[in-house]
């Protein structure tokens, strides 16, 4: 198990960027895939990026490409998400999720959760 603890939310304008950050503590960092999901009341939690072990591949929901990039500091066990370009509809809870293996993109494939972060963008 993985102990996951997410910051950087808050409220922004549209147009405007957020830094998500993901901080990991117990067994070994590298070995989790890390993936980033949303939620909105009502809605499904839905994958936004994810990254692979190393770092060297990166998916990115179509909705975010061009505005998140997903990255990884192993040495720091951390993983971010650069959010720019903001838009009302990205607001959400988000959450930082590790899976062990390779990259997913299903929610059901996580099995270690922080608690989220909320993000809000005020148009």
């Amino acid at each position: 198990q993985v102990q996951l603890v997410e910051s950087g939310g808050g409220l922004v304008q549209a147009g405007g960027s957020l830094r998500l950050s993901c901080a990991a503590s117990g067994r070994t960092f590298s070995a989790y895939a890390m993936g980033w999901f949303r939620q909105v009341p009502g809605k499904e939690r839905a994958l936004v990026a994810a990254i692979t072990r190393s770092g060297s591949s990166r998916y990115y929901a179509d909705s975010v490409k061009g505005r998140f990039t997903i990255s990884r500091d192993n040495t720091k066990n951390t993983v971010y998400l650069q959010m720019n370009s903001l838009k009302p509809e990205d607001t959400a809870n988000y959450y930082c999720a590790a899976k062990g293996g390779v990259i997913g993109t299903m929610s059901q494939l996580y099995d270690n959760w922080g608690q989220g972060t909320q993000v809000t963008v005020s148009s």
